[in-house]
């Protein structure tokens, strides 16, 4: 259920309408707008009829939410919502770049690695510290100490970085030594790891499940939303079907849908939806022409050697002629890169 407060609504009409709505049992989520402030009702409001808002002074009406996803929704935060990261908005007209290894695996090939993705157009350096796979005998990553390069990366080239946090109980560590932290698709649906996550005030970059729907992935990000975490983005990166000619299929209706039903910015991972370096650029100009406000790609300087997901990794040169190929669709669609 949101409450939309008239456009002159005083302070104290908003805060009596919010006390209303915890005097019911209820938790309340103000968005203080330009013009006008809606607060967000959460909780199960069905026993409530919206009337019992609605003769509130200062409350123009109340209108219930349809979908089971409450603070991820367009009813409850009509514009798109923007993340701010060290300088870099994510959720404007601008596609925004992530880039960079899989798996940090040396102080030598992070920084090859960051050089090559900032000097091409990259905004964000993404690389991974601590890595889940199918294998337990596959290269995990390198921890912390992963961690301290990727800081140190980070200070010397003044470029904001993303990395995967695993455990509810590593999201302190983690967070200290990066600007986003990323929920991989295994780590979907960990409800502690979600509500760790949103406990503190980092952005989040949630990515899709292998076999979630576009709603579950919605419910996802309202655990973090819920515990008061407002720095949410969302990322599709592939779901599995009975197709093997990739090693994902990647969903690029779920962009405008996401787009439709959701405030929250949508990123599009065409490594890992597709599996393979030779379709990253195709799938990445469709995914910003359809709608996605930024791109995470995975680039290697030598990816014949990556320790992990090598298959996928773009050499340098070829990231930075998709970053060209990406400016030039988007202004086609009257947007930047």
């Amino acid at each position: 259920m949101v409450i939309i407060m008239k456009h002159n609504a005083t302070a104290q009409e908003i805060a009596n309408a919010m006390k209303r709505v915890q005097e019911l049992g209820f938790e309340p989520h103000p968005i203080i707008g330009e013009e006008r402030t809606i607060i967000g009702v959460v909780g199960d409001e069905r026993p409530v009829e919206p009337d019992v808002f609605d003769i509130l002074d200062g409350v123009e009406r109340t209108v219930r939410v349809l979908h089971p996803f409450k603070l991820a929704s367009r009813e409850f935060h009509p514009e798109g919502s923007v993340v701010r990261v060290n300088g870099t908005t994510l959720g404007t007209n601008q596609v925004i770049i992530m880039a960079g290894p899989c798996s940090i695996e040396s102080r030598e090939q992070l920084f090859e690695a960051a050089h090559a993705v900032q000097e091409a157009g990259a905004t964000i350096l993404r690389a991974g510290a601590y890595k889940p796979r199918t294998s337990p005998y596959s290269f995990q990553g390198m921890g912390l100490k992963g961690l301290e390069l990727l800081k140190e990366v980070r200070d010397t080239l003044h470029l904001p970085t993303i990395t995967e946090v695993m455990a509810p109980q590593e999201v302190a560590l983690v967070a200290q030594y990066t600007d986003i932290l990323q929920i991989g698709a295994r780590n979907m649906q960990n409800f502690a790891l979600l509500q760790a996550v949103g406990q503190i005030q980092k952005p989040v970059l949630l990515k899709r499940g292998m076999m979630s729907t576009i709603e579950e992935l919605l419910m996802a990000a309202e655990y973090i939303l819920s515990n008061g975490n407002a720095r949410v983005m969302l990322c599709e990166r592939g779901i599995r079907t009975y197709e093997t000619a990739t090693r994902n299929t990647f969903d690029i209706n779920a962009i405008p849908v996401l787009k439709a039903l959701t405030h929250l910015p949508v990123i599009a991972d065409p490594s890992h939806g597709t599996g393979r370096w030779d379709l990253v650029a195709p799938i990445a100009r469709g995914a910003v022409a359809a709608g996605a406000d930024g791109l995470i790609i995975e680039v290697h300087p030598h990816p014949a050697h990556a320790m992990s997901d090598g298959a996928q990794s773009l050499k340098p040169e070829k990231f930075a002629q998709l970053v060209q190929e990406v400016k030039r669709v988007a202004a086609a669609v009257g947007r930047s890169a």
